[in-house]
């Protein structure tokens, strides 16, 4: 298959920001996502009452300017998490939690009204459904002169002048072959990059109704102690749908769903009562078992490690492979905002 089209791979926020981009500039893209789902690591869930939980990217804040300008440009509202009421923090076991208020001059953080994946569909629909295609994973990556040949899991080849790459860098250089071979000293960088979200469990336990807020309690927990390490109140922008939800301790990947499940509702009920066991649906994303978004590294890689390498900042195979991912972005690697960053500074450099 022959396609002059500047191809994208990954349908995550920087590969669909990307290919948002050059189609406003009228430059014809294809986006290729390995998985049936675009997004990346944005992914919402809408459970059982129609609340939408987020088991990836959630929150930003006014530190995320780029996002928030881009936010205003596709017309995309958003509202601020709520945290009113009281707050814990748990250090040890044996010790009642800490009680406190989160002040209301703290800077707040956002979400997106309608859930996070609001903006995968509008960046979609700008794009157009035409310009790209699901469950192709490419495996392998060939400079042929002024062309790059690239061949998918079922065999598929394409022919493009570009590639954009916005999967995260490890995964991007251990899972597809490149001829000629990237450079030592570039696949060493992108094999000692941070994956980010890739060590966290994320959880939400949907409820009726938001039980903990008549306890005057926030919702907002931080423990040192107890399975959750970290929770917020995930109930809708319209109070309709109601969720706790928040990061389980990530040594817990090695239990099961079940046996999570059953510490995460004990703990609930230590702080919040009785009513807390009664939920209706508990949900979970382990980002370490998905091999569409993460690979395991070879040595010890620490949170945000070479996100914003300035060599990322580089084309490779002539000006014809560039990498623009979360973590490659100058400014904020790693979140939401850097996805669209890395997205633009690319961009900036096509005519």
């Amino acid at each position: 298959m022959t396609n002059s089209k500047i191809i994208i791979i990954g349908g995550g926020l920087a590969g669909l920001t990307a290919a948002y981009l050059l189609h406003k500039k009228g430059l014809g893209v294809l986006v290729l996502e390995a998985s049936s789902q675009l997004g990346g690591r944005i992914q919402t869930v809408t459970g059982i009452t129609n609340v939408t939980i987020e088991m990836g990217a959630t929150w930003f804040g006014e530190q995320h300017p780029t996002l928030l300008r881009f936010l205003d440009e596709l017309e995309l509202d958003f509202f601020k998490q709520h945290t009113k009421g009281i707050s814990l923090f748990e250090t040890m076991s044996f010790v009642p939690p800490q009680k406190f208020e989160i002040p209301d001059s703290d800077e707040p953080s956002y979400r997106l009204a309608g859930g996070t994946s609001v903006l995968i569909e509008k960046l979609v629909s700008k794009i157009g459904l035409e310009n790209i295609k699901k469950n192709t994973k490419i495996i392998d990556i060939k400079e042929k002169g002024d062309q790059i040949e690239l061949t998918d899991s079922n065999g598929n080849t394409y022919f493009t002048p570009k590639v954009i790459m916005t999967l995260p860098p490890n995964l991007a250089v251990s899972t597809i072959d490149y001829d000629p071979k990237l450079p030592e000293s570039f696949q060493d960088l992108a094999q000692n990059t941070h994956t980010w979200m890739g060590e966290s469990i994320k959880f939400a336990v949907e409820y009726v109704t938001p039980f903990w807020r008549n306890k005057q309690y926030s919702g907002a927990l931080f423990s040192h102690v107890g399975i959750i390490t970290e929770m917020y109140d995930h109930s809708t922008f319209d109070n309709k749908g109601f969720a706790l939800k928040g990061f389980l301790n990530g040594g817990t990947n090695v239990l099961t769903k079940e046996e999570r499940k059953e510490k995460v509702l004990t703990q609930l009920v230590k702080y919040f009562g009785a009513e807390a066991e009664n939920h209706v649906e508990y949900h979970e994303k382990v980002w370490k078992e998905d091999p569409l978004a993460f690979f395991s590294y070879d040595s010890l890689v620490l949170a945000h490690k070479n996100n914003g390498h300035p060599e990322y900042q580089k084309s490779l195979y002539n000006d014809k492979l560039f990498f623009a991912g979360s973590e490659t972005a100058s400014q904020n690697p790693g979140y939401m905002d850097g996805a669209i960053v890395a997205a633009q500074t690319i961009i900036s450099k096509f005519e």
